[in-house]
Protein backbone atom coordinates (compact mmCIF):
# COMPACT_ATOMS: atom_id res chain seq x y z
CA UNK A 1 0.00 0.00 0.00
CA UNK A 2 1.50 3.18 -0.70
CA UNK A 3 2.45 5.34 2.04
CA UNK A 4 0.56 8.84 2.23
CA UNK A 5 2.00 11.83 1.57
CA UNK A 6 3.73 13.87 3.91
CA UNK A 7 2.45 17.18 4.15
CA UNK A 8 4.70 20.46 4.31
CA UNK A 9 4.35 22.88 6.61
CA UNK A 10 3.78 25.23 3.61
CA UNK A 11 0.80 23.25 3.17
CA UNK A 12 -0.21 23.15 6.32
CA UNK A 13 0.02 26.73 6.83
CA UNK A 14 -1.88 27.57 3.51
CA UNK A 15 -4.52 25.05 5.02
CA UNK A 16 -4.62 26.93 8.12
CA UNK A 17 -5.18 30.35 6.81
CA UNK A 18 -7.53 28.67 4.11
CA UNK A 19 -9.20 27.62 7.45
CA UNK A 20 -9.59 30.77 9.14
CA UNK A 21 -10.70 32.65 5.85
CA UNK A 22 -13.62 30.55 5.55
CA UNK A 23 -14.53 30.59 9.95
CA UNK A 24 -13.68 34.02 9.54
CA UNK A 25 -16.60 34.23 6.69
CA UNK A 26 -18.79 32.36 9.10
CA UNK A 27 -18.54 35.07 12.06
CA UNK A 28 -19.38 37.79 9.02
CA UNK A 29 -22.39 36.31 7.95
CA UNK A 30 -23.37 35.70 11.70
CA UNK A 31 -22.62 38.88 12.73
CA UNK A 32 -25.05 40.19 9.91
CA UNK A 33 -27.78 38.55 12.01
CA UNK A 34 -26.67 40.29 15.12
CA UNK A 35 -28.94 40.35 17.47
CA UNK A 36 -31.78 39.05 15.67
CA UNK A 37 -32.63 35.43 16.60
CA UNK A 38 -32.38 36.99 20.30
CA UNK A 39 -34.93 39.49 19.60
CA UNK A 40 -37.13 37.26 18.20
CA UNK A 41 -36.55 34.54 20.78
CA UNK A 42 -37.21 37.19 23.44
CA UNK A 43 -40.46 38.97 21.63
CA UNK A 44 -41.30 35.14 21.52
CA UNK A 45 -40.84 34.77 25.37
CA UNK A 46 -42.86 37.81 26.02
CA UNK A 47 -45.98 36.63 24.21
CA UNK A 48 -46.19 33.46 25.53
CA UNK A 49 -46.23 35.16 29.07
CA UNK A 50 -48.82 37.75 28.08
CA UNK A 51 -51.04 34.87 26.56
CA UNK A 52 -50.45 33.03 29.97
CA UNK A 53 -51.27 36.13 32.20
CA UNK A 54 -54.51 36.48 29.57
CA UNK A 55 -55.33 32.68 30.32
CA UNK A 56 -54.84 33.79 34.24
CA UNK A 57 -56.89 36.80 34.09
CA UNK A 58 -59.96 35.53 32.48
CA UNK A 59 -59.68 32.60 34.82
CA UNK A 60 -59.74 34.65 37.61
CA UNK A 61 -63.25 36.27 35.94
CA UNK A 62 -64.91 32.98 35.60
CA UNK A 63 -64.12 32.57 39.36
CA UNK A 64 -64.91 36.13 40.34
CA UNK A 65 -68.59 34.80 38.19
CA UNK A 66 -68.59 32.01 40.11
CA UNK A 67 -68.90 33.66 43.04
CA UNK A 68 -71.33 36.31 42.15
CA UNK A 69 -73.42 33.61 41.17
CA UNK A 70 -72.87 31.71 44.99
CA UNK A 71 -74.03 35.25 46.54
CA UNK A 72 -76.94 35.72 44.42
CA UNK A 73 -78.05 32.36 45.25
CA UNK A 74 -77.70 32.43 48.95
CA UNK A 75 -79.43 35.74 48.77
CA UNK A 76 -82.79 34.37 47.62
CA UNK A 77 -82.48 31.28 49.83
CA UNK A 78 -82.60 34.10 52.47
CA UNK A 79 -84.84 36.00 51.26
CA UNK A 80 -87.05 32.75 51.04
CA UNK A 81 -86.30 32.08 54.88
CA UNK A 82 -86.94 35.34 55.42
CA UNK A 83 -90.71 34.71 54.26
CA UNK A 84 -90.50 31.74 56.05
CA UNK A 85 -89.82 32.65 59.31
CA UNK A 86 -92.45 35.73 58.97
CA UNK A 87 -95.21 33.27 57.96
CA UNK A 88 -94.21 30.87 61.11
CA UNK A 89 -94.48 34.42 62.99
CA UNK A 90 -98.07 34.18 62.28
CA UNK A 91 -98.83 31.38 64.51
CA UNK A 92 -96.19 31.02 67.26
CA UNK A 93 -97.67 30.21 70.90
CA UNK A 94 -95.16 32.89 72.93
CA UNK A 95 -92.96 35.65 72.80
CA UNK A 96 -90.21 33.35 73.25
CA UNK A 97 -90.63 31.87 69.69
CA UNK A 98 -91.45 35.13 68.00
CA UNK A 99 -88.38 36.55 69.47
CA UNK A 100 -86.52 34.07 68.08
CA UNK A 101 -87.82 33.60 64.38
CA UNK A 102 -87.15 37.94 64.48
CA UNK A 103 -83.39 37.14 64.99
CA UNK A 104 -83.16 34.19 62.39
CA UNK A 105 -84.80 36.99 60.54
CA UNK A 106 -82.16 39.52 61.37
CA UNK A 107 -79.74 37.13 60.87
CA UNK A 108 -80.77 36.50 56.78
CA UNK A 109 -81.22 39.96 56.16
CA UNK A 110 -77.54 40.48 57.49
CA UNK A 111 -76.66 37.40 54.99
CA UNK A 112 -78.18 39.71 52.50
CA UNK A 113 -76.34 43.00 52.98
CA UNK A 114 -72.98 41.01 53.53
CA UNK A 115 -73.80 39.18 50.05
CA UNK A 116 -75.08 41.92 48.40
CA UNK A 117 -71.48 43.76 49.92
CA UNK A 118 -69.61 41.10 48.26
CA UNK A 119 -71.47 41.19 45.17
CA UNK A 120 -70.52 44.88 45.25
CA UNK A 121 -66.63 44.24 45.46
CA UNK A 122 -66.46 40.75 43.32
CA UNK A 123 -67.86 43.83 40.27
CA UNK A 124 -65.21 46.01 40.92
CA UNK A 125 -62.64 43.23 41.13
CA UNK A 126 -64.25 42.60 37.60
CA UNK A 127 -63.91 45.79 36.37
CA UNK A 128 -60.51 46.54 37.45
CA UNK A 129 -59.31 43.10 35.63
CA UNK A 130 -61.43 43.97 32.26
CA UNK A 131 -59.60 47.01 32.67
CA UNK A 132 -56.04 44.79 32.71
CA UNK A 133 -57.49 42.13 30.43
CA UNK A 134 -57.59 45.27 27.88
CA UNK A 135 -53.85 46.59 28.13
CA UNK A 136 -52.40 42.91 28.18
CA UNK A 137 -54.40 42.82 24.43
CA UNK A 138 -53.13 45.91 23.09
CA UNK A 139 -49.46 45.21 24.72
CA UNK A 140 -50.22 41.40 22.94
CA UNK A 141 -51.20 43.01 19.91
CA UNK A 142 -48.26 45.19 19.52
CA UNK A 143 -45.82 42.38 20.04
CA UNK A 144 -47.00 39.93 18.42
CA UNK A 145 -47.18 42.68 15.25
CA UNK A 146 -43.15 43.49 16.58
CA UNK A 147 -42.60 39.39 16.49
CA UNK A 148 -44.04 39.46 12.80
CA UNK A 149 -41.74 42.06 11.79
CA UNK A 150 -38.57 41.14 13.13
CA UNK A 151 -39.45 37.17 11.92
CA UNK A 152 -39.55 38.59 8.49
CA UNK A 153 -36.63 40.60 9.05
CA UNK A 154 -34.63 37.34 10.19
CA UNK A 155 -36.16 35.28 7.92
CA UNK A 156 -35.09 37.23 4.69
CA UNK A 157 -31.32 37.39 6.04
CA UNK A 158 -31.34 33.28 6.80
CA UNK A 159 -32.55 32.83 3.25
CA UNK A 160 -29.92 34.70 1.60
CA UNK A 161 -26.83 33.40 3.92
CA UNK A 162 -28.52 29.99 5.22
CA UNK A 163 -26.97 28.52 2.26
CA UNK A 164 -23.82 30.21 2.58
CA UNK A 165 -23.41 29.42 5.92
CA UNK A 166 -23.94 25.48 5.32
CA UNK A 167 -21.45 25.31 2.78
CA UNK A 168 -19.00 27.68 4.52
CA UNK A 169 -19.18 24.55 7.94
CA UNK A 170 -18.49 21.67 5.41
CA UNK A 171 -15.88 23.11 4.13
CA UNK A 172 -14.19 24.28 6.98
CA UNK A 173 -14.77 20.34 8.20
CA UNK A 174 -12.82 19.69 4.80
CA UNK A 175 -10.09 21.82 5.69
CA UNK A 176 -9.87 20.66 9.19
CA UNK A 177 -8.89 17.57 7.38
CA UNK A 178 -6.47 18.45 6.30
CA UNK A 179 -4.40 19.62 9.09
CA UNK A 180 -3.27 17.46 11.94
CA UNK A 181 -5.56 17.23 14.93
CA UNK A 182 -3.12 18.96 16.92
CA UNK A 183 -2.70 22.12 14.82
CA UNK A 184 -6.92 22.34 14.76
CA UNK A 185 -6.81 21.73 18.46
CA UNK A 186 -4.31 24.74 18.78
CA UNK A 187 -6.14 27.04 15.80
CA UNK A 188 -9.50 26.33 17.54
CA UNK A 189 -8.35 27.21 21.32
CA UNK A 190 -6.60 30.38 19.82
CA UNK A 191 -9.75 30.97 17.99
CA UNK A 192 -12.13 30.94 21.72
CA UNK A 193 -9.42 32.88 23.46
CA UNK A 194 -9.25 36.20 20.72
CA UNK A 195 -12.12 38.73 20.37
CA UNK A 196 -12.06 38.54 17.09
CA UNK A 197 -11.55 35.32 16.45
CA UNK A 198 -8.64 35.35 14.53
CA UNK A 199 -6.12 32.63 14.98
CA UNK A 200 -4.02 33.01 11.88
CA UNK A 201 -3.04 36.06 10.84
CA UNK A 202 -0.79 37.66 8.59
CA UNK A 203 2.47 39.74 9.18
CA UNK A 204 1.37 43.40 8.61
CA UNK A 205 4.38 46.26 8.80
CA UNK A 206 6.45 43.90 10.46
CA UNK A 207 3.63 43.31 13.06
CA UNK A 208 1.28 40.24 13.84
CA UNK A 209 -2.02 41.28 12.24
CA UNK A 210 -4.11 43.18 15.07
CA UNK A 211 -1.10 43.86 16.85
CA UNK A 212 1.20 46.80 17.87
CA UNK A 213 4.12 44.66 18.94
CA UNK A 214 6.98 44.56 16.16
CA UNK A 215 8.56 41.32 15.01
CA UNK A 216 11.83 40.44 15.07
CA UNK A 217 13.53 40.86 11.31
CA UNK A 218 14.40 37.52 11.88
CA UNK A 219 10.95 36.31 13.38
CA UNK A 220 9.76 37.20 9.93
CA UNK A 221 12.65 35.70 8.17
CA UNK A 222 11.69 32.70 9.51
CA UNK A 223 8.17 33.66 8.89
CA UNK A 224 8.67 34.17 5.29
CA UNK A 225 10.47 30.77 4.91
CA UNK A 226 7.22 28.58 5.87
CA UNK A 227 9.40 26.17 7.27
CA UNK A 228 7.95 25.77 10.65
CA UNK A 229 4.77 27.03 12.72
CA UNK A 230 5.59 30.52 14.41
CA UNK A 231 3.18 32.13 16.66
CA UNK A 232 3.24 35.51 17.99
CA UNK A 233 4.75 35.63 21.56
CA UNK A 234 2.26 38.60 22.56
CA UNK A 235 -1.46 37.10 21.19
CA UNK A 236 -0.38 33.80 20.59
CA UNK A 237 -1.77 34.04 16.92
CA UNK A 238 -0.23 31.28 14.50
CA UNK A 239 1.51 33.87 11.66
CA UNK A 240 2.21 33.71 8.07
CA UNK A 241 3.44 36.16 5.49
CA UNK A 242 1.89 38.67 3.86
CA UNK A 243 2.40 37.17 0.59
CA UNK A 244 0.94 33.60 1.27
CA UNK A 245 -1.97 35.35 2.66
CA UNK A 246 -2.42 37.54 -0.72
CA UNK A 247 -2.54 34.52 -2.43
CA UNK A 248 -4.72 32.42 -0.10
CA UNK A 249 -7.09 35.42 -0.41
CA UNK A 250 -7.43 35.43 -3.41
CA UNK A 251 -8.48 31.75 -3.85
CA UNK A 252 -10.71 31.81 -1.09
CA UNK A 253 -12.63 34.80 -2.60
CA UNK A 254 -13.40 32.75 -5.66
CA UNK A 255 -14.50 30.11 -3.32
CA UNK A 256 -16.97 32.88 -1.52
CA UNK A 257 -18.03 33.89 -4.56
CA UNK A 258 -19.00 30.54 -6.17
CA UNK A 259 -20.54 29.46 -2.66
CA UNK A 260 -22.91 32.48 -2.51
CA UNK A 261 -24.23 32.13 -5.55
Amino acid sequence: MAKKAEVSVEERLRALYDLQLIDSRVDEIRNVRGELPLEVRDLEDEVEGLNLRLEKLNDSLTIIDDEIKGKKNLIEEAKTLIKKYSEQQKNVRNNREYNSLTKEIEFQELEIQLAEKHIKEFKVQIEQKKEVISETKDRLKDRVAHLKHKKGELNDILKETEKEEEALKLKSEEFQKKIEERLVKAYNRIRNNVKNGLAVVPIERGASGGSFFTIPPQVQVEIASRKKVITDEHSGRILIDAALAEEEKAKMEKLFAKLSK
